[in-house]
């Protein structure tokens, strides 16, 4: 048996009512004087007060210039106002974007060297001041990973920050802090989440442990994407996405993801396509290719996610994994292909040069990609044929 680690956040507390411990948590982990990271949206829905209301008479400073895709210039003003204002901690409220600013700014606040040293796997020197995350998104599940993700607005590209000191000492995760997200945001990042679980259940880094986790979430997923996207107010199915997206993360943070999320990260630096989106449009059309690389794992990746395969070939078992795929993502209106979020074709071959440079990721895949496969991907998924 090949030897695997397992690391996450190194506290969760989840659950109906959870983001009431956070005060208890700040005081365990002696924060005198925490930064609240977080955005304007997110002030305006009144989930930022009803954390500073469990504050209680805790001082704390507010950043609310978080931004989707966040840029490197977003995480040097967070850095400025942490370190002007002598704050000795995080708590980021928020989707990937506000917890992967506060990661980073743990990472770099008292760096001496320029952001960009720290681009990479193992490059954080030391842990930073402590960090818990409550995710308002059930997807990324960015608040038990090591990895922030920040784009580099002049190389148009996504680049990401890995280190095991940038794991939050607490993830807080509550299905009533989802509540107000529209439901274009509940589709994306609900297949996010499928797709962080896909992912970490192909890859070649997969373990007993996480796939465990992932197959677990795929079928709650499965089950509840579609109820807590028609009826934003049904608890169950949003308690239940919010416990699937912690355990996809869980998975993917340690088996790590693949082509699905390589050919998504151009979609992100050149076009500021929300992570979401990208991986959700792009899924079926890379599973189709990765078949034949993992046909048994899709088999059961299909049964997961609800298909009946008794009595059928793999072949068939795998394709039917895919058309549960596809039939999600119609169910939840995620765009068909890259022609209808306004990608022209002229763009494809640049996006499968930057893709296939991402080789962090195309090494998890179970299938190696070419160049030309990944532009023949981006092909199918721009004219959105059947993937049948």
């Amino acid at each position: 048996m090949t030897v695997s680690s397992f690391k996450s956040a190194y506290k969760l507390i989840t659950g109906a009512g959870a983001t009431s411990h956070v005060r208890e948590e700040v005081e365990r982990l002696q924060m005198k004087n925490p930064l609240i990271v977080t955005d304007a949206i997110i002030e305006k829905t009144g989930l930022l007060q009803q954390v500073i209301d469990l504050l209680g008479e805790v001082s704390y400073g507010l950043f609310l210039e978080v931004e989707p895709e966040p840029a490197f210039s977003v995480i040097e003003k967070c850095k400025q106002m942490f370190n002007q204002n002598k704050h000795d901690g995080f708590i980021a409220i928020g989707g990937g974007s506000a917890i992967d600013t506060a990661k980073a700014v743990s990472a770099y606040a008292t760096y001496t060297g320029v952001l960009t040293d720290l681009v990479g796997t193992n490059l954080v020197p030391e842990k930073g001041a402590p960090l818990i995350a409550i995710p308002t998104t059930a997807g990324t599940g960015s608040e038990v990973t090591n990895i922030s993700i920040l784009s580099d607005k002049e190389a148009q590209v996504k680049k990401g920050i890995v280190s095991d000191y940038l794991l939050p000492d607490v993830a807080i995760v509550s299905p009533e802090m989802t509540r107000t997200m529209p439901a274009s945001v509940t589709a994306a990042s609900g297949i996010d989440a499928l797709v962080h679980a896909i992912e970490a259940y192909l890859s070649v880094h997969a373990s007993p442990i996480t796939d465990s986790l992932a197959l677990g979430a795929m079928k709650m997923i499965a089950k509840s994407l579609p109820k807590a996207y028609a009826n934003p107010d049904d608890m169950k199915a949003r308690e239940q996405m919010a416990t699937a997206s912690l355990m996809a993360g869980m998975a993917f943070g340690n088996a790590g993801v693949g082509a699905v999320h390589a050919l998504a990260y151009p979609l992100g630096g050149r076009f500021n396509v929300a992570h979401g989106v990208s991986n959700a449009l792009l899924l079926p059309f890379v599973m189709k290719w990765n078949k034949i690389a993992c046909i048994d794992r899709m088999k059961e990746i299909a049964e997961a996610l609800g298909e009946q395969t008794n009595g059928m070939s793999e072949n068939a078992a795998a394709d039917l994994a895919i058309e549960a795929m596809t039939r999600l993502c119609e169910q939840v209106n995620i765009p068909s292909s890259l022609k209808t979020i306004e990608i022209s074709e002229e763009d494809l071959a640049l996006m499968a040069d930057d893709a296939s440079l991402i080789d962090r990721l195309l090494k998890n895949n179970p299938r190696r990609l070419s160049r030309n496969d990944i532009y023949a991907i981006y092909q199918e998924a721009y004219e959105g044929r059947s993937v049948q």
